[in-house]
């Protein structure tokens, strides 16, 4: 039986995702049909955002985060190597901890250092190390839920432009698209007080969440007309 555990990294979540909805995924969709996923479940979770439902925007979410994971895979992104790449517990932007930009009007993207020592290992601390870098309580959930909106129209950009080209330096702009909408989903999870990797266990306890089975026997009806 395939599950997350609560105390999963965001390697494992990323296998756990091959595992059970990789097939599926070959069968049935392409780059583009699983950005569209992606795209659906996170505006379902931000009219959750809109309409003060959080159980909608944790059940959404969490669906288009795996989504988001499947897109990983088929393009063989390790996720969790570009997340820290970008994110090497310093904002990507003004490389501190916490955030800087607003206050000191940062206006070009800092150098950032990487340590090794300070890496987290599991998927809650790497949610933990974002509650840090942007702390939750500096910005509403309306602006965070903004912020991903944001992040996911450039993922989407990118994401076409390379489709359109497929030149090597489209695919590595993916790879940093990707790290920055990744912290987008981590800072509505943040805002909205949601343990991501408790939740993916308690979704994911057993198999698919919907079918109980792995891989996944979900018809691709089921698929498209779930909702949640």
């Amino acid at each position: 039986m395939a599950s997350v555990q609560k105390d999963t990294t965001i390697n494992k979540y990323q296998d756990f995702v091959r595992e059970v909805y990789g097939l599926n995924n070959d069968r049935y969709f392409c780059v583009g049909d699983m950005l569209t996923q992606i795209q659906r479940f996170a505006m379902r979770g931000l009219k959750g955002i809109r309409k003060s439902g959080r159980n909608k925007i944790k059940t959404n979410l969490l669906i288009s985060l795996s989504w988001f994971m499947s897109l990983a895979n088929q393009l063989h992104i390790k996720t969790e190597e570009e997340i820290w790449k970008r994110f090497p517990y310093l904002c990507s932007y003004c490389a501190s901890c916490p955030c800087c930009c607003k206050e000191k009007h940062v206006k070009e993207r800092q150098k950032v250092f990487i340590d090794e020592n300070k890496r987290p290992k599991t998927l809650e601390e790497f949610q933990d190390m974002f509650k840090k870098i942007y702390p939750p309580e500096s910005r509403s959930q309306e602006d965070a839920g903004i912020h991903l909106a944001e992040e996911l129209g450039e993922f989407s950009e990118a994401i076409l432009t390379y489709l359109g080209q497929h030149r090597d330096a489209d695919f590595e702009n993916i790879a940093l698209e990707a790290a920055d909408l990744f912290s987008c989903f981590m800072g509505v999870f943040n805002s909205a007080g949601i343990n991501l990797a408790e939740e993916l266990s308690l979704m994911f306890s057993e198999n698919c969440h919907d079918c109980k089975k792995s891989p996944c026997q979900c018809s691709f009806i089921d698929i498209m007309g779930y909702k949640s």
